[in-house]
């Protein structure tokens, strides 16, 4: 795979994250728009952000391109279209029609799974309003590689759908239509933001985010408004990732302890040291925040000296 870098960082200073690797994690199948979620969604926000630090990002919208193998698993609006040549016919002519659909979208899956092999972490984003089956899969297994995961899981509302009860309080036809619609779908809202109860072990209670905090940053890197933005808005998170990725850039994050009940050091943070050779690279060892730089002794008041 070829990465490049697509932004500097703005600080000068070697962070932490500079030239790290992560993967960015999330329903892309069963999202409103795929179009809209290529273009603006949280991704690409994500990944500017995240440049400016250094950081190579692996998104599964923007593939990296792969030697001699052109355009290998890209995904696009349309992927998905293949689905509607699905069928449960049985014989030969069933048997060949599941299995072109299925193995379609394999080099999508083999180089998804990849990008989180390669990658230090990953970043998810799961509404627990939207179906999602390769996200569970890429979680499970960054955390069998002991993969730091940080998920996001926002908060869900239905605020048109609480107007459109009160539109339909006099009409009982209406009423009971969309109650049924609203037990098949399921519709259900998340109003304190809590995941899923299987990613709860699987990522640690202390690396979940209830939003990104987006809208102290939208100034600086010209974003337009989206969707993600008036949710936010509605529901201002208590802990954004954003603000987490600034301060992990100078510091690793510790974990909490239940046995001795304290936050304890995080050996699932190996960022690793690459030191540029004439040919390849070398791993020198997992990165570390530098110590604060101390005071001159000469530098001090003259009540400090006596």
């Amino acid at each position: 795979m070829k990465t490049k870098r697509v932004e500097s960082a703005d600080n000068p200073e070697d962070g932490l994250l500079r030239d790290a690797r992560v993967y960015l994690s999330g329903p892309m199948d069963f999202v409103a728009s795929r179009a809209a979620e290529k273009a603006t969604g949280w991704r690409t926000r994500i990944g500017q952000f995240l440049r400016r630090l250094g950081v190579v990002v692996f998104d599964p919208w923007e593939k990296p391109e792969i030697r001699a193998m052109h355009d290998y698993g890209r995904e696009g609006e349309g992927t998905t279209d293949v689905r509607v040549a699905w069928t449960y016919k049985g014989g030969e002519e069933g048997a060949a029609a599941r299995a072109q659909v299925a193995e379609s979208f394999w080099p999508a899956l083999h180089i998804d799974l990849r990008m989180v092999d390669t990658s230090d972490f990953i970043i998810c984003y799961c509404p627990t309003n939207v179906y999602s089956v390769g996200t569970p899969h890429e979680i499970i297994l960054a955390n069998e590689q002991r993969k730091p995961v940080l998920f996001v899981s926002p908060y869900v509302s239905f605020p048109t759908l609480s107007r459109l009860k009160e539109h339909l309080a006099k009409d009982a036809e209406g009423s009971a239509l969309l109650e049924d619609l609203v037990s098949q779908v399921p519709i259900k809202e998340n109003k304190n933001a809590s995941p899923s109860f299987w990613y709860m072990p699987l990522v640690g209670g202390e690396q979940f985010f209830d939003g990104f905090g987006f809208d102290r940053y939208r100034e600086r890197f010209g974003w337009t408004e989206i969707s993600l933005d008036k949710n936010e808005e509605d529901h201002p998170p208590q802990k954004p990732l954003l603000p987490f990725l600034e301060k992990l850039n100078r510091e690793l994050p510790l974990k909490w302890d239940r046995a001795t009940k304290k936050f304890v050091r995080n050996d699932d943070w190996l960022l690793w040291d690459l030191r540029k050779h004439q040919a390849g690279a070398s791993v020198v060892d997992a990165k570390q925040p530098k110590p604060p730089k101390r005071a001159s002794r000469s530098s001090g008041t003259p009540a400090e000296k006596g």
